[in-house]
């Protein structure tokens, strides 16, 4: 099987294009897990297929490390945009991209050898509240409480097509986040999991970001999670507009448009191509 890596701000995963390799006929959520190992596979956060669709000019489909399906991935979008214009599989800089949560709309950005190192992606609108994001705890409506250990920790629901905790804290802490991020991501209050957010607000333009990914743990940066994180935010009249989010692998650029529209900017690499024998 022939795949290419990518990141995006340290956010991994392998991408196999069905217009140009086979897929193996082994089930798909193991050919995740198998290709994530990092000792017997390729390692990565997941498994991204690019392929055709009927609704937008490429489609894709995601699998997290543990083999669970994922509606979207803001840093899989901006690498898959990379791929299929550098890739021939669309001729314009402005195309749609199908995900398991809807079309959205992406535009590359080339430099002068007609590469793509930066991407824009029209998240469309954000949702909030346990109206949008499975919730089955006593606490209801935008902000919810989980208990941990007999302490609630507060948090907005989000969705940006995937659900997102989103929490306000005075500063991110890794210990913290590891300590708590995965009793969040696993709480009984979610039942399809969630994707736990830890943010800082250090200007109007200007947060601090740290992720717990539902289905792959600590990751160095998610798209959706910053765009849930901005858009949280600025329901509360904590941010602007126009904001930078500073993640652990780097940054990214989030813009809310006047009809709500949510456009994420950052970088996509290509780290190599080879062939993986199933």
């Amino acid at each position: 099987m022939r795949f290419t890596k990518m990141h995006a701000l340290g956010n991994n995963y392998i991408y196999v294009s069905t217009a140009e390799t086979q897929l193996p006929s082994l089930d798909l959520a193991e050919l995740a897990r198998r290709v994530s190992d990092v000792r017997r596979g390729i390692g990565s956060d997941g498994l991204i297929v690019i392929q055709p669709s009927d609704v937008a000019d490429v489609g894709m489909r995601i699998w997290n490390a543990d083999g669970s399906e994922a509606e979207s991935c803001g840093n899989g979008l901006r690498c898959v945009a990379k791929y299929a214009y550098e890739h021939g599989l669309v001729d314009t800089g402005v195309f749609s991209i199908e995900t398991k949560a809807g079309v959205v709309e992406a535009r590359v950005h080339m430099d002068r050898h007609g590469r793509v190192p930066l991407v824009t992606i029209d998240m469309g609108q954000a949702g909030f509240g346990s109206s949008v994001v499975p919730y089955t705890g006593v606490h209801r409506g935008d902000d919810v409480a989980v208990d941990i250990d007999g302490v609630p920790v507060w948090g907005t629901l989000v969705s940006v097509g995937n659900p997102h905790f989103v929490s306000l804290v005075d500063r991110v802490d890794d210990e913290e986040v590891l300590r708590i991020g995965p009793r969040i991501e696993s709480h009984p209050d979610f039942p399809e999991r969630i994707n736990a957010e830890f943010v800082a607000v250090k200007s109007p333009s200007e947060i601090d970001f740290r992720v717990y990914e539902r289905g792959s743990g600590v990751t160095y940066a998610c798209g959706t999670g910053a765009c849930a994180s901005v858009a949280a935010l600025a329901h509360k009249g904590l941010v602007g507009s126009k904001v930078t989010v500073h993640l652990l692998g780097g940054d990214l650029d989030i813009e809310l448009r006047d009809d709500g529209h949510i456009l994420m900017t950052g970088e996509a690499v290509t780290v190599c191509e080879g062939d993986y024998f199933v």
